[in-house]
């Protein structure tokens, strides 16, 4: 069985009691990994704005080649802060008040939510950097604390 069924699982058992829907953006030091059913050591977590899989690449390297990672799980979560804004507000923002050009950072910001995980399965999926493992992707439901499985389970 994939780890990701054991997250599922998990997950429904912790839903069923889940209160905390109404929690205010940005987070104030919330722990998504309880909602898999996660404990510290259990899982190599690699977090980043959006969950964004590109930006990650270079640590799931590192993890699957030193650590032995063999299972990928990417976790995007509703109400994401990275809907809120387009790459040039950012950019603008940059040069505004650092006075730097962040021209050559990709920021990664998106607009449906769904299509941001698929997105993401399919890099790291096609990637000849990743070893052939299940990669699976879900939408974290921060209203009520469920997970959503988003295309396939390969």
């Amino acid at each position: 069985m994939f780890v990701a069924k054991e997250f599922e699982a998990a997950n429904a058992n912790y839903a069923s009691s889940f209160t905390k829907g109404d929690l205010q953006l940005p987070p104030q030091r919330k722990d998504p990994a309880r909602a898999l059913g996660l404990e510290e050591g259990d899982a190599h977590v690699i977090r980043n704005a959006g969950g964004r899989a590109s930006d990650a690449l270079r640590s799931i390297i590192i993890s699957q080649q030193l650590l032995g990672t063999r299972e990928i799980v990417i976790v995007h979560h509703t109400d994401c802060g990275m809907l809120t804004f387009p790459d040039d507000a950012i950019r603008g923002k940059i040069r505004e008040e650092l006075g730097q050009n962040g021209d050559h950072i990709a920021l990664l910001p998106f607009g449906d939510l769904r299509q941001s995980v698929l997105d993401d399965v399919k890099l790291l999926r096609d990637s000849p950097l990743v070893l052939v493992v299940p990669i699976t992707g879900y939408l974290y439901e921060v209203e009520t604390g469920r997970i959503a499985m988003i295309g396939d389970d390969q």
